[in-house]
């Protein structure tokens, strides 16, 4: 592969840019504004219940047990100590094809959800506690004939399949040995959460105007003497304030911390003249992802022939592979397509370009080509999905790098961006 910017260390302050290339995400006025965001939160929860029950019908499962708190929330909108069982896998939700959804819940706190019009009853988790106490295999066959006993009433006799999406492989066992078929339903229900609804997108767009406010509450702060971790606490609290939930990651760095990605943001001190970078990896609203990325110059200064080149090249494939992006595509052809690293870069890829975003990230997930049959596999790009468009641009050994990324609605014409907030203007306008 050749090397598009030669010298790229001696490069001068002048930065010329393509004005040729779509300007999909560099925008002046909402792109937003088409999105409703008026929803009915019944509505919400309904068709996402009645989308599970689907994708059950689908693949022939009588009743799924869901442990991971996104897949509960999705299924029913039930939301409890989010964290902590992501941690503890011991809050649990029966689902039958037919018959009433079941709250396994953490002692003392089934009140919070019981009032969903998708719960129609709750009990207290049977294995809350055990890992705790060490009572992991005397809480195994309680667990399971109350499970089999609901399925054989809701669903009859027979050769009855459950499906599971996190669990102890300890659960599952005992649930084969009251005689139920236990299936892996993970990659399922992902699957069936890919394409999102009228009021899913709604969220988004409110997740998105939080996080916009948040990443604007730091660029504002960015001045020498102030810390990496002073400007990750100004975003979250934005985040809070806008009604958003917390932040998956702490990747925001300065200067040196910028080359490679994924340094965490830490007690470091910027100086005049640094990059700061930020990836937002929020749970918004009503637990749905905003995710876009930024890099900012701190002044006072300007921005060096260096640091602007690595901006436009991030730019740039954030640009493109944007442009290109269509519904019906499969994964390859956008892999093939999408804008080529200079070889000197290459080794700090991003491991993807595009990724998709809903309660968390999601389904699909792209990767660079030479990349694909490693981490992607096949699939299609589909009209109703949500994804983020990524890039990273360093080098081994750099000084720094740049982060970029832009959230996208796929439309049937193509990527609708879901984000307004603007680009660093010190680094992508050209010197006179």
């Amino acid at each position: 592969m050749m090397d598009d910017h030669p010298n790229l260390r001696e490069a001068p302050d002048r930065v010329e840019i393509d004005t040729n290339l779509p300007k999909v995400a560099n925008r002046t006025t909402s792109q937003i504004d088409s999105i409703p965001l008026d929803f009915d939160e019944v509505a919400l929860r309904t068709k996402r219940l009645a989308r599970t029950r689907e994708m059950m019908r689908e693949n022939g499962l009588d009743a799924v047990l869901l442990f991971d708190p996104y897949n509960q929330r999705y299924a029913t909108g039930s939301r409890n100590m989010f964290g902590y069982f992501l941690r503890n896998s011991t809050r649990y939700i029966y689902i039958p094809l037919e018959g009433d959804v079941i709250l396994f819940e953490y002692p003392g706190s089934a009140h919070i959800s019981t009032w969903l019009e998708t719960i129609q009853d709750s009990r207290e988790s049977k294995v809350v506690f055990a890992s705790v106490n060490g009572r992991d295999r005397d809480v195994l066959k309680p667990f399971a004939t109350e499970i089999a006993a609901l399925m054989r009433q809701d669903c009859g006799e027979g050769n009855l399949r459950v499906g599971m999406d996190r669990c102890s492989h300890t659960l599952a066992l005992a649930l084969e040995a009251e005689g139920l078929e236990v299936e892996d339903c993970m990659q399922m229900i992902l699957h069936t959460r890919r394409i999102k609804l009228p009021e899913e997108v709604a969220c988004l767009a409110l997740s998105m105007s939080a996080v916009e406010t948040a990443v604007w509450n730091v660029e504002k702060k960015i001045d020498p003497g102030v810390s990496e971790n002073e400007l990750f606490a100004e975003m979250y609290h934005g985040v809070l304030l806008g009604g958003g939930e917390f932040i998956e990651t702490r990747l925001l760095s300065s200067g040196p911390k910028t080359n490679p990605w994924f340094n965490e943001a830490g007690a470091r001190v910027l100086r005049p003249g640094d990059l700061l970078a930020l990836d937002t990896d929020t749970i918004g609203v009503n637990g749905y992802y905003a995710d876009i990325s930024r890099t900012f110059h701190c002044a006072p200064g300007r921005p060096s022939g260096y640091q602007k080149s690595l901006y436009k090249m991030s730019w740039e494939q954030i640009q493109h592979n944007a442009s290109i992006a269509k519904p019906g595509m499969t994964f390859r052809e956008i892999a093939e397509k999408a804008w080529k690293i200079p070889e000197r870069f290459y080794d700090l890829r991003y491991p993807s370009i595009i990724h998709g975003v809903g309660m968390h990230g999601e389904k699909p997930i792209i990767a660079h080509a030479a990349d694909l049959d490693r981490y992607t596999g096949d699939g299609v790009l589909e009209t109703g999905m949500v994804i983020s468009v990524e890039s990273y641009i360093g080098e081994p050994g750099g000084a720094e790098g740049v982060k970029l990324e832009d959230q996208f609605l796929v439309t049937e014409t193509g990527l609708q961006p879901m984000s307004d907030y603007p680009f660093d203007d010190s680094l992508l306008t050209r010197e006179v």
